[in-house]
């Protein structure tokens, strides 16, 4: 070890040759390599480098020093973690205020005061003296850490701090970088940074947490690659995995960020880059027990959380045990169970629901699985098991050789078919146990399990009885709602002729509304001033009014010339007054005098949806969570609307002008003038006059004036994408071919690029999978086909839990050419429905 240099040696002003006396006469059997070293540590003390990139030969870093790059992205320096009183070499983000450190050159040696200097030695390393904390003693200064690089004889070399945050030290003579900061991370990755192996250079990149929020030191937590099979990372408190990424090869669907997974010979790797330099993205192994991304905007003035892991219980490695799957369930669920041929190993443990032991093969199969008949069940939408010790891969293999080559060797367990990037498709084959299934939350794939010949047929036979028992359930229910259907119907044509000849009346004690009189409205509104003008609406214009009380109403008053007559302004009151959901609009009252018909609403501050979604400032406020929220809001009350009010209420006009919103950005539905009421068991009907917004008709309707509740499900499912997107249906258009925004989400989610139309807007801070969630949504209820549309109920469960979500099929109206169609009344005639001599068909085509 270098002997340590005094602190009178060190602070003496002598010349170079008295120094060197000195320290001959201190170390009289020092070799002339290390007093030379010595000899340029002391020289390096009355040099310092502050406020630059670069450290050259000739500088030290020092207490109070930095190197800073040349954006100002990153520092390096000293530094002290929390309220300990040690001290540390490392590199953090320079422009934030709360200093994150993203690297700790002496993790696990902490030096004492100001006793720190980092300097380039004779033979090109970087190195870092200081007094340890380990020892105690101020007197010595040792060598805490180096680079540890050998570099060519007669050459220098010099650091730099990037604006990545990666530290380099290159050679002089030939540039080249011989040591990097990035192949030694510490707790957190950072763009571009590479996570996994090098077998060239020989390096093993991985992340290990702090001890302590206070020390940097070596932690519990890791996450490193592993290489074999298929390779996959691991989290681990010590030795023991806590959970898994799938297996590569990856799929991403973490637009915030670019991912690149390299898996060849020479390396093994996973690497991400930030596109949009508005906001900062790390992800860290924290010592807590969970791996993170986290953002920070200059907005935010904060990080925040975008995913971590493990989350869900499924998420903790093998809680199930081998041989089993691990469903995401409620908390007073058991989520375990086995896979087909398979039964627990425990089941003592299994019943009191602890199912760790996994499960084994029953007995008759453990002696019937090899040329005695057996086959495969296939197991939908599962992540596949760990591939550390047990698959294979077989590239460009069909199904069915994957299946025979792994039916030929009898330990074969189960296959699997997987897409490789640029490859085609391949095969994974596994020869041991299966550990770690989970339900496809985010990897959706088939597995086949290896069963006997027995279990194949039983299976066979069960998934026979489960579609006998699946039509059994749809025609018990459809044959007593049928005999249902005709004694309600023939009720209520008993009760309507009853009532015939009577005439719907529009007044405070029929509705429960109050009523108001025009000179009220009048004073209310300013005598209808613009000034309190908020929209004008197909049927007329919207103003604010401040009654007498002091309460704020909105105003609808119908144009006298509009289409929305007597009998459609009578079913606005007569619907709303009926309704009571907080996600639709309340109305208050209403106008019948001189000829005006107004209603009186609620006053709703934020007006209306659409003015927020397609203004390119207001939209700014709409972030991810609060359009999830809206969507849910919407959903619900359709949902109520068609299923939980006193009578079934088919909307027909549902779009983003429509849906108002309050001070707290809760979505309310308005606009009730086209609802059709029905019976509780009355779905749909028929009309001669159809009138809606061009772009949120469903095509049973446009073309046919067939309406129901699907049709208000195709709305919906407009909305939602114009929600998610940022986008109208309507106005939106490719080149070649021209699409509408139906179209092009359909094609991108056909080429598995569906984020791709995320609002920009929401510079990709938003979850993805909740994002994807919504998309596969919207396009179920905007299938071109309405009996294919989910329910709204169904669409609500999809929307607010972890359910599995179908594969959507073609939707309508794919293709547009004009953006020039506003409202519409149009008028249906033997299937034929125009507006001005233009037939639906060809605004289809358009």
């Amino acid at each position: 070890m270098v002997p340590y240099l005094s602190e009178d040696l060190l602070l003496s002003p002598q010349s170079n040759i008295q120094i060197v006396q000195k320290l001959r006469s201190s170390f009289p059997i020092m070799e002339a390599e290390k007093l030379f070293l010595l000899f340029s540590l002391l020289m390096l003390q009355f040099s310092s480098c502050t406020s630059q990139d670069s450290l050259k030969t000739n500088q030290t870093i020092k207490e109070g020093d930095l190197l800073i790059s040349k954006g100002n992205n990153f520092a390096l320096g000293f530094f002290t973690p929390g309220s300990s009183s040690n001290r540390y070499l490392g590199i953090w983000y320079h422009k934030i205020p709360e200093q994150t450190v993203v690297w700790v050159a002496n993790r696990n040696d902490p030096i004492i005061g100001s006793s720190g200097v980092l300097f380039i030695n004779q033979y090109g390393n970087l190195v870092l003296y200081g007094n340890l904390v380990l020892y105690g003693n101020d007197d010595q200064k040792l060598p805490v850490w180096s680079s540890n690089v050998s570099v060519e004889e007669n050459d220098t070399c010099a650091a730099q701090l990037l604006d990545s945050g990666n530290l380099i030290l290159v050679r002089k003579r030939s540039r080249k970088t011989v040591w990097q900061s990035f192949d030694y991370p510490t707790n957190i990755l950072l763009p571009g940074m590479k996570l996994g192996l090098d077998r060239k250079l020989g390096i093993d990149r991985f992340l290990t947490s702090w001890r302590s929020a206070e020390d940097p030191g070596f932690g519990d937590f890791s996450v490193r690659i592993n290489p074999n099979g298929s390779p996959q990372f691991f989290f681990y408190n010590g030795k023991k995995p806590i959970s898994r990424s799938p297996p590569w090869p990856w799929r991403s669907q973490m637009s915030l960020y670019k991912s690149t997974f390299v898996n060849d010979p020479d390396e093994k790797y996973f690497v991400y880059t930030v596109p949009d330099d508005s906001y900062l993205l790390r992800i860290i192994v924290d010592h807590s027990g969970h791996v993170k991304a986290l953002t920070w905007r200059e907005s935010d003035g904060q990080w925040k959380d975008f995913w971590k892991t493990p989350l869900f219980q499924c998420d903790y490695y093998g809680l199930c045990g081998a041989d089993s799957t691990c469903e995401l369930t409620n908390h007073n669920s058991f989520g375990c169970a086995c896979l087909p041929g398979f039964e627990p190993k425990y089941p003592k443990e299994w019943s009191t629901r602890d199912g760790s032991g996994g499960c084994v093969r029953k007995r008759l199969q453990t002696s019937s699985l090899c040329d005695h008949g057996e086959g495969f069940v296939k197991m939908e939408n599962y992540s596949l098991p760990d591939t550390s010790s047990a698959a294979w891969m077989h590239k460009s293999k069909s199904r069915a050789a994957c299946e025979l080559e792994c039916k030929r060797n009898c330990s074969c367990s189960a296959y699997a078919i997987i897409r490789i990037p640029g490859k085609g498709e391949g095969c994974l084959t596994w020869y041991k146990e299966l550990v770690d299934i989970r339900d496809g939350r985010s990897e959706i794939y088939d597995l086949y399990v290896r069963v006997d010949a027995y279990e194949l047929a039983n299976n066979k036979r069960k998934s026979n009885v489960s579609h006998e028992n699946k039509m059994m359930a749809i025609l018990v229910p459809s044959i007593a709602s049928l005999w249902f259907l005709i004694s309600l119907s023939a009720y209520l044509w008993l009760k309507k002729r009853a009532k015939q000849g009577t005439e719907l009346q529009v007044n405070s004690n029929s509705t429960e509304l109050e009523y108001f009189k025009l000179s009220v409205i009048t004073v209310a509104t300013n005598n209808f001033s613009p000034a309190n003008k908020l929209g004008q609406g197909g049927f007329g214009s919207v103003y604010k009014g401040l009654l007498a009380n002091g309460q704020e109403v909105a105003v609808k008053r119908l144009s006298r010339s509009s289409g929305q007559g007597t009998e459609e302004f009578k079913n606005e009151v007569m619907v709303i007054a009926m309704l009571q959901h907080r996600n639709l609009v309340k109305l208050l009252g209403y106008c019948i005098q001189n000829e005006e018909q107004m209603l009186i609403y609620e006053y709703l501050p934020n007006k209306s949806l659409d003015s927020f979604l397609f203004d390119e400032s207001r939209r700014l406020l709409l972030e991810w969570r609060k359009r999830f929220d809206i969507i849910v809001g919407i959903a619900r009350g359709i949902l109520y609307l068609h299923q939980d009010s006193r009578l079934r209420i088919i909307h027909r006009d549902l779009k983003c002008s429509n849906i108002l919103l309050d001070a707290e950005m809760n979505p309310k539905i308005s606009d009730f003038g086209m609802a059709k009421i029905f019976e509780s068991n009355q779905t749909g009907d028929r009309t001669r006059r159809v009138v809606g917004t061009y772009g949120y008709m469903s095509p049973e309707y446009a073309v046919f004036g067939n309406f129901s509740v699907k049709s208000d499900v195709f709305s919906f499912g407009v909305m939602l994408l114009e929600i998610v997107s940022g986008k109208k249906n309507n106005r939106f258009y490719q080149q070649n071919p021209p699409l509408t925004l139906i179209g092009y989400v359909w094609e991108l989610w056909r080429e598995d690029k569906a984020l791709e139309i995320v609002d920009p807007s929401l510079n990709e801070l938003y979850h993805p999978r909740e994002a994807l969630k919504c998309i596969q949504i919207g396009l179920l209820c905007v299938q071109e086909d309405a009996t294919d549309r989910p329910s709204m109920l169904a669409v609500v469960f999809m929307l607010i839990s972890e359910t599995e979500i179908p594969s959507p099929k073609q939707p309508a109206f794919l293709f547009s050419k004009s953006d020039k169609f506003p409202d519409l009344a149009l008028e249906v005639e033997d299937g034929q429905c125009s507006v001005n001599g233009v037939t639906i068909s060809e605004i289809a085509s358009r």
